[in-house]
C-alpha cells in the first residue's frame, strides 16, 4: 500500500507541473499572408498562401460584380471580359469568422491574341427585317480569301492623291479572327513607308444593299485608312465616271481627326468631279479605342450612311446625273500614309498603325 500511495503522490505531482495546451474558445488565426498574381492577357491566377490557414477565400471584383472562389491550396483563376483596373480580395481562414484579408489592385489589358486590336466595341446582328446575307467575310482563316487581290506599288501620282506609302502584300495579315492592315515606316519602291490595299475587283461585286465592316481604326497625323467602294466599269470609263462610295475614310491627327469619320459620294457630273458627303465625330475617345460597325445602306433611291447604327448622311442618287450608283461596285480596303487630304506624317505620328478589320457582311 506504501509503493502504491507513494506513485499516485508522484503521478499527481508530475501533472501539476505539466503545462495546459488545451485553450476552449481560442482560435488560432492565419498568419504571414502572401499573395502573388500573375496576369495573362485577360486571365489573373492568384497564389496564396498562409500559416495555420484551413482554407482561402478569393473574391474576383469587376464591374459592380464578384465572384467569390473558395480554395484549400490559395490558388484561383479567373478570366475579365475588358481591360481596366480590377481588384481581388484573399482571405486565409480558419473558420468562416475567423481569418485575416489582404486585397490587391492590378491592370488587365486585353488584346485579340497578340495583334494588339482592341476587344471591345459595338456589333451587329447577322440579319435584318426584309434583308438575305448574300455574302460575308469574317477573317477568320490564316489568309485571306480567294475573294481579294492587292494593288501594288504607287499607282498614278501616289494613287491620284500624292500619297507617300509604296502598297505591298506583305503588310496584310489574317490571324485572330481579324483581318490586319499595317502602315510602317521602312524604304520599298522609292518611298519611306509601306502599307496594303486590298480588293475584290473582278472577283466579287454587287449593286444595292447594307453593308456592314467591324473595324478598328488607326491613328495619328498623315494616317488615312479607307473602307470603300468603286464601280466595275472603272477600267472602261475612269474614275469619277465610274462613281465611288466611301463607306469610311478618317485623316488621323490631333484635333478632331482621330475621331471624326467621313461618308462620302463621288460622281462625275457632264465630265466634272462632284461629291457629296458628311461627316461623324465621336463624343468621346477616339476611333483607335475600340471596334466600331461602319455601314451603308444603299437602293435605287439613295445611299445612307451609318456609324453603330446611327445615320449621319444620305444622299438622294435618283437624278439622271448620278446614274453611276444604279450600277455594281466593288469593295476596297486599304490604309494609305500622307497624301493631298491629310498631309504627311510628322514627328507626333507613332508607327507601324493598324487597321483591324473584325467582318464584312453585305445583306440584300
Amino acid at each position: 500500500m506504501k509503493t502504491l500511495f507513494f506513485f499516485l503522490i508522484v503521478a499527481l505531482l508530475q501533472g501539476a507541473c505539466q503545462k495546459n495546451t488545451y485553450q476552449p474558445g481560442v482560435i488560432i488565426l492565419p498568419n504571414d499572408l502572401t499573395v502573388n498574381l500573375v496576369v495573362d492577357g485577360a486571365t489573373v491566377t492568384v497564389n496564396a498562401q498562409a500559416d495555420s490557414a484551413n482554407f482561402y477565400l478569393i473574391t474576383f471584383y469587376e464591374n459592380g460584380d464578384s465572384t467569390q472562389v473558395e480554395t484549400k491550396t490559395g490558388v484561383a483563376t479567373h478570366t475579365y471580359n475588358a481591360s481596366g483596373q480590377y481588384q481581388v480580395k484573399v482571405t486565409a481562414n480558419t473558420t468562416y469568422s475567423d481569418f485575416i484579408t489582404e486585397m490587391e489592385t492590378f491592370d488587365i489589358n486585353i488584346n485579340a491574341g497578340n495583334t494588339g486590336a482592341p476587344t471591345s466595341g459595338t456589333t451587329s446582328p447577322l440579319n435584318y427585317p426584309g434583308y438575305t446575307l448574300v455574302w460575308q467575310d469574317e477573317f477568320n482563316g490564316l489568309s485571306l480569301s480567294q475573294n481579294w487581290v492587292y494593288d501594288i506599288g504607287t499607282g498614278n501620282s501616289g494613287w491620284g492623291n500624292n500619297e507617300l506609302q509604296y502598297y505591298t502584300n506583305q503588310n496584310a495579315v489574317v490571324s485572330d479572327g481579324l483581318l490586319q492592315i499595317t502602315a510602317k515606316q521602312e524604304a520599298m519602291g522609292g518611298q519611306n513607308y509601306t502599307s496594303s490595299r486590298i480588293k475584290t475587283q473582278g472577283i466579287q461585286s454587287w449593286k444595292y444593299g447594307r453593308i456592314d465592316i467591324r473595324a478598328a481604326l488607326p491613328k495619328g497625323q498623315g494616317i488615312w485608312p479607307a473602307l470603300w467602294m468603286l464601280g466595275d466599269n472603272i477600267t472602261s470609263v475612269g474614275w469619277p465616271s465610274c462613281g465611288e462610295i466611301d463607306i469610311m475614310e478618317m485623316i488621323g491627327g490631333a484635333g478632331n481627326n482621330d475621331k471624326t469619320i467621313h461618308g462620302t459620294a463621288h460622281w462625275s457630273d457632264n465630265g466634272s468631279h462632284a461629291q457629296y458627303g458628311d461627316s461623324y465625330t465621336l463624343n468621346s475617345g477616339v476611333f483607335a479605342d475600340e471596334f466600331h460597325v461602319f455601314s451603308i445602306v444603299w437602293n435605287a433611291n439613295g445611299i445612307t450612311w451609318l456609324v453603330d447604327n446611327v445615320v449621319y448622311n444620305t444622299i438622294n442618287t435618283t437624278p439622271a446625273q448620278l446614274a453611276e450608283f444604279q450600277e455594281k461596285f466593288f469593295l476596297i480596303f486599304n490604309v494609305a500614309v500622307g497624301g493631298n487630304w491629310p498631309g504627311s506624317p510628322d514627328g507626333t505620328t507613332q508607327f507601324p498603325q493598324t487597321m483591324y478589320v473584325d467582318y464584312v457582311r453585305i445583306f440584300q
